[in-house]
């Protein structure tokens, strides 16, 4: 570690945590912007003009099915994803579900709601699939960055 950022072990908690939560996003977002433009429901829409639809007359429908979710408000989609992320986040900052499941650590929660398959129920196992999960991230954050290039250059 050359530039020393891994010199103060509180900081450097953080900034793994850091990683992994964007790492999870840009792993979420890479899935969404290659599937739009393979969904013959959705008329091979790329994915940065998938959110403009919404303005467009009768509004957009998520995976091409109107009786799916029709969504013709921006405003009623920016309340509900406020909504849902600030509940998801409360829960994951206080460390328990509503039903009162409590979880030690809040990056990587595990349990029979976080992990109904008990992938991590073997130590070295789980060790294993932090590092894949952390590698993962990091390569489909770089692709993020390669589908905004793609997008800005050549418009497809």
């Amino acid at each position: 570690d050359t530039v020393g950022l891994s010199a103060d072990p509180q900081m450097f908690k953080r900034y793994r945590a850091s990683e992994v939560f964007h790492g999870r996003w840009a792993m979420l977002g890479a899935a969404g912007c290659v599937v739009p433009e393979t969904l013959d429901s959705t008329n091979h829409v790329p994915w940065f003009k998938a959110g403009a639809l919404i303005f467009e007359e009768g509004g957009i429908n998520y995976f091409g099915d109107p009786g799916l979710i029709h969504a013709q408000s921006i405003i009623a989609i920016l309340v509900t994803e406020i909504i849902l992320m600030g509940l998801i986040e409360g829960y994951r900052s206080k460390g328990e579900l509503p039903d009162g499941t409590k979880f030690d650590d809040k990056l990587y929660p595990g349990g029979g709601s976080f992990d109904p398959l008990g992938l991590a129920d073997d130590p070295d196992t789980f060790a294993e699939l932090k590092v894949k999960e952390l590698k993962n991230g990091r390569l489909a954050m770089f692709a993020m960055l390669g589908f905004f290039i793609q997008a800005i250059v050549t418009g497809k």
